[in-house]
């Protein structure tokens, strides 16, 4: 059974920086491509960031642009995400997910499998 376990969220102020991890199981990602989405109270889901399968390609939204930045470490089958400069708006759910086309793109409805999310609050 596949399962992306997201960690790492909490509340920071606005200035300060969070690193979220997540951890996959059930079979190898090795060949995929790995996103990071969010989703604010009462908007879409939307792309934050994303990484191929070799982790030699990123791609970001460019509201995160030189602030967030996204690895991952295929051994371990996880991906990270290190968000700094965080601000308000980057307020959300975060999720991991899996994009089998192995590139680095957000288009969401390439990603087939998802992860429950982990809460991030910035205050103001």
């Amino acid at each position: 059974q596949v399962q992306l376990v997201e960690s790492g969220g909490g509340l920071v102020q606005a200035g300060g920086s969070l690193r979220l991890s997540c951890a996959a199981s059930g079979r190898t990602f090795s060949s995929y491509g790995m996103g990071w989405f969010r989703q604010a109270p009462g908007k879409e889901r939307e792309f934050v960031a994303a990484i191929n399968w070799s982790g030699g390609s990123t791609s970001y939204a460019d509201s995160v642009k030189g602030r967030f930045t996204i690895s991952r470490d295929s051994a371990k089958n996880a991906v990270y995400l290190q968000m700094n400069s965080l601000k308000p708006e980057d307020t959300a759910v975060y999720y991991c997910a899996t994009n089998p086309t192995g590139w680095a793109r957000g288009l969401l409805d390439e990603y087939d499998y998802w992860g429950q999310g982990t809460q991030v609050t910035v205050s103001s």
